[in-house]
């Protein structure tokens, strides 16, 4: 398979993810995409994407949503368990460069990019909401009280 690109192998591994039970919607490879890499590609790569390994048979359309071919199941069996994220992507793309697609498994997925735009707007509008700031610490009643009282008092003149 070429060319390959690093969106081809988040969206294989995120389908993974997402894909566990039962096919997985836009929106829910687009939430495995933002836990797996912390980031998102933008909605052009992710349709081209979408395109290239529908094309050499690695990713199927299943009623309204996506799952892997058997092919890319067998790919990712191979991955070793205990792995990080960057050896699991070096040799996911080991293995796509090796791999020949057959002539039969070929099957054009087109998504159009703005589906998958509004799928990533929809993913991100709860972190835009107004909400608490998760990243301000919280402080207990009892830890304000410890530090009220550890300090010394001064000592009363006797007179």
């Amino acid at each position: 398979m070429h060319p390959i690109h690093d969106s081809d192998i988040q969206l294989l591994l995120a389908t993974t993810v997402a894909a566990k039970r039962k096919p997985a919607r836009i929106a829910e490879i687009i939430s495995a995409l933002d836990l797996l890499h912390g980031s998102i590609p933008s909605a052009a790569k992710l349709s081209e994407a979408f395109a290239r390994l529908g094309t050499n048979g690695l990713l199927q359309a299943i009623e309204d949503g996506f799952t892997l071919t058997a092919e890319a199941q067998k790919m990712l069996a191979s991955q070793p368990r205990r792995a990080a994220l960057a050896e699991h992507t070096f040799s996911l793309k080991e293995q796509l460069a090796a791999y020949k697609p057959t002539p039969v498994a070929a099957n054009a997925i087109a998504i159009i990019p703005a589906e998958i735009e509004a799928a990533i707007r929809a993913h991100r509008a709860p972190v835009q909401g107004v909400g608490k700031n998760l990243l301000m610490p919280i402080r207990s009643k009892e830890t304000d009280n410890k530090r009220a009282g550890s300090g010394r008092r001064p000592a009363s003149r006797k007179r």
